[in-house]
């Protein structure tokens, strides 16, 4: 399953090593990549949604955050995802 993407590898790194590849993700998702494969990457590397979104609330700053909420709510399929994340 998709969701299930290399989580035997990253059961086995460390929480900094896990941090550097989400910080990874942020910096693709600044350069376009799509919210929700974000949000799912980092379930993935973090090992759950709350560890997840313990990375992802320290990588991106407050404002960058309420403007992810605000671009979300025009997508229907992103909306409760981001908001679970972000909001």
């Amino acid at each position: 399953m998709i969701n299930d993407v290399g989580a035997e590898i990253y059961q086995s790194w460390s929480y900094e090593q896990r941090r550097e590849e989400i910080d990874k993700l942020v910096q693709g998702y600044r350069n376009g990549l799509p919210i929700e494969f974000l949000c799912m990457m980092a379930t993935s590397i973090a090992g759950s949604e709350p560890l997840a979104r313990e990375h992802l609330t320290a990588l991106i700053p407050p404002d960058e955050r309420q403007s992810i909420v605000a671009a979300a709510k025009g997508n229907k399929k992103a909306r409760s995802r981001v908001a679970s994340f972000f909001a």
